[in-house]
């Protein structure tokens, strides 16, 4: 089973939500919070920033309730909002000045894949090496295997043909096992 059978009420929610139910808001906020600051998270790297943008992100879905055509799932709008928050978000850091001293201090946490591999931590391997795809690999691999959002959700959230979608779906699985090959980890995992 792909989706939540609980999702199969979210069209009338939100048909509700745009008649300014707000009991109606809360429950969409409760089944969906989780998922939506998942997927932000992923694009902003800052669970602070990340907060900031799932607020952004469900007060359009109340702006916008009534403007939701069906056309796609609830979940995959409320992804292409969140994606389009994160991605505004992330531009504005980038203007952001660096301040050297600080960044000099903060410590690399992150573990290299030997030592992953040696605690056995085979999914937080496979994280390490999804991170160093391009951005647009990664955003695919996120919504397709982590989301579980079909080829088609996936392009509507992006906005791209599902055809495309499809060749950087390739083209990333392509990249991945390379990228795992050289970081030691086989493809025989469960």
């Amino acid at each position: 089973m792909r989706k939540q059978t609980t999702e199969s009420d979210d069209p009338q929610l939100l048909a509700r939500i745009a008649r300014g139910d707000r009991l109606a808001m809360q429950a969409l906020f409760a089944r969906h919070r989780l998922r939506v600051f998942r997927f932000i998270l992923r694009f902003l790297r800052d669970e602070g920033r990340a907060e900031d943008a799932l607020a952004e992100t469900f007060v359009d879905v109340w702006r916008q309730a009534g403007a939701f055509e069906g056309r796609s799932s609830v979940i995959t709008w409320i992804l292409s909002i969140a994606r389009f928050k994160a991605l505004s978000i992330a531009r504005m850091r980038k203007d952001a000045p660096l301040d050297e001293d600080y960044a000099a201090g903060l410590a690399d946490e992150a573990d290299d894949p030997e030592v992953l591999m040696a605690k056995g931590d085979k999914a937080a391997v496979l994280r390490a090496c999804i991170q160093k795809l391009s951005a647009e690999h990664r955003e695919i691999v996120d919504l397709v295997y982590y989301h579980e959002q079909s080829v088609e959700e996936a392009a509507a959230i992006i906005g791209i043909p599902p055809a495309t979608v499809k060749t950087r779906l390739f083209y990333a699985r392509q990249k991945l096992s390379e990228i795992c090959r050289r970081a030691g980890v086989d493809r025989g995992w469960p």
